[in-house]
């Protein structure tokens, strides 16, 4: 059995649950995420958890199991603390602000860069050459960092870019002089 699929998923309190079909609504003190599960896997919510079981041990059941618990693992952590992740800039003269709602990306091109984020993202800039990304669901958070960090990728030989906070970026030795 699935080691992910069979643990339970605890409830915090104030988190409620509901189930309707294939979807799971998750309600809590940051908001609400509502998600379509796959059809097979049936989810139950019992005393003060939520319990994934699937019909079969064929490979496709086994491999949605954990899955599924993942995902409504991961709407409670988001219903509850968020997500949030942590850009840098870095570059001679690469800045980012935010007019609006819309990231306004200065990063060596001769236009700059502006990105809107989608509904249930805020995007704040603390300082010229970080940006923070922040929401309760953990896929449009991950996919709006991604959507920034490809504007202008670290490239390996000065390391100019944009990258995800601690990331590490493999560096290359450049031409050797005669």
């Amino acid at each position: 059995m699935s080691r992910v699929g069979r643990k339970p998923v605890p409830l915090p309190p104030g988190v409620t649950v509901q189930i309707d079909g294939n979807t799971v609504q998750v309600t809590g003190p940051r908001g609400e995420l509502v998600r379509d599960i796959p059809a097979p896997m049936s989810v139950e919510v019992g005393k003060g958890e939520v319990q994934v079981t699937r019909p079969t041990n064929g490979r496709l059941h086994r491999s949605l199991h954990g899955l599924t618990r993942s995902l409504i693992a991961n709407m409670v952590t988001g219903v509850t603390e968020g997500y949030q992740k942590n850009l840098e800039l870095v570059g001679v003269g690469y800045r980012a602000s935010v007019v609006g709602r819309k990231l306004v990306l200065n990063v060596g091109f001769s236009h700059q860069v502006e990105i809107m984020p989608p509904a249930g993202v805020d995007i704040q800039v603390p300082a010229p050459a970080s940006i923070v990304i922040r929401g309760n669901c953990k896929e449009t958070v991950g996919e709006m960092a991604a959507r920034v960090r490809a504007v202008r990728p670290p490239e390996p030989y000065q390391g100019k870019g944009i990258r995800y906070a601690g990331e590490r970026v493999r560096r290359k030795a450049g031409k050797t002089g005669k």
